[in-house]
């Protein structure tokens, strides 16, 4: 069993990403709060150096690596985001770094990750497959292997973003978090409850990739024979143990999201919150449509994990929006 970060991990974290970023903006949307009937707030992590959250649990997990593991490298998998996060830590610390991503990632992702200096090798058809591939590769080369989901120096780091959530806004009422795996809710789950435990984190995953939302509720650990959602973020087919036992310790709810329902999220942060987010970016706001009565007059804020949507990808999604 992993350890469960604390609040003082995620304090200690801080201490050690300051030097590389600053807090991003939360601000109170006037569309999003018309839109919803409530006092909407956007956490924009699309501001960060890689476009995404990720990178706050990157650099944490790099900066705790010893000379020996630093100069062997590191390996992960990734669909995109947080191959970003393990390639910029990577340069900023002289580390080589290698990504498995699966075959048909996001372009922009991919492209990304390879001018931070990592080594992307396309495997797979979904980001476990690829998983497995550097699991193998990581025992063949010696490599250091960065695990995406049971790893407490990650949680720890992008638990920070909720650290200035927590700061800024203390009498936020409902979180709402996109889940891929979990890290990011999980941060909200050590955080914010600790510091008012009578917040709600929500997380959000899409309806066509449910197996963090399954093992949630089954109190147990699943796995689907498929991702087919097209928000990478989301697109994870196996349930992990560390952030799970985090999620039944400290989650309040768990909302499923349609692949439409995603589309019309991403418009939706375009025309009331003027933000450009990627599907994943958006699962929050597709969440609190659905729930608009549950949210009504309460503080809420959403957060925008990530911007890293590929051209061809929002081309299709506004032709669609704008289709008679």
């Amino acid at each position: 069993m992993h350890r469960i970060p604390t609040l003082q991990d995620v304090l200690r974290a801080r201490q050690v990403i300051a030097p590389f970023l600053s807090p991003t903006p939360l601000v109170r949307s006037r569309g999003v709060s018309r839109l919803l009937g409530c006092e909407a707030y956007l956490k924009l992590e699309t501001v960060q150096p890689i476009g995404a959250f990720k990178v706050r649990g990157g650099l944490n997990y790099m900066s705790n690596l010893g000379p020996e593991d630093r100069a062997r490298g590191v390996i992960t998998a990734s669909t995109g985001n947080h191959g970003q996060s393990i390639a910029y830590a990577a340069r900023q610390f002289g580390v080589p770094c290698t990504i498995g991503a699966p075959e048909g990632s996001n372009p922009l992702k991919v492209a990304a990750m390879r001018e931070l200096g990592a080594e992307v090798v396309l495997m797979g058809r979904d980001f476990d497959a690829a998983r497995l591939w550097v699991e193998a590769e990581a025992r063949a080369r010696n490599l250091r292997y960065v695990h995406s989901a049971n790893e407490p120096l990650l949680i720890a780091g992008v638990g920070t973003l909720s650290l200035e959530v927590m700061e800024a806004l203390p009498d936020v009422e409902v979180i709402l978090v996109p889940v891929g795996a979990g890290s990011g809710a999980c941060g909200h789950c050590i955080v914010a409850k600790a510091i008012n435990p009578r917040v709600q984190v929500i997380g959000v995953q899409a309806e066509r990739a449910p197996a963090v939302y399954r093992s949630w509720r089954e109190k147990r650990l699943l796995e689907e024979p498929s991702a087919g959602t097209l928000a990478e973020g989301l697109a994870t087919r196996v349930a992990f143990e560390l952030p799970l036992t985090i999620l039944w310790q400290g989650l309040d709810d768990m909302v499923l999201v349609s692949e439409r329902e995603l589309r019309e999220a991403v418009v939706g942060m375009l025309e009331h919150g003027r933000t450009l987010a990627e599907l994943a970016g958006a699962a929050p706001l597709a969440a609190a449509l659905k729930l608009r009565e549950r949210l009504r007059e309460r503080k809420v804020m959403l957060v925008v994990s990530g911007g890293n949507i590929a051209m061809e990808q929002l081309r299709a999604i506004l032709a669609d929006a704008t289709a008679p």
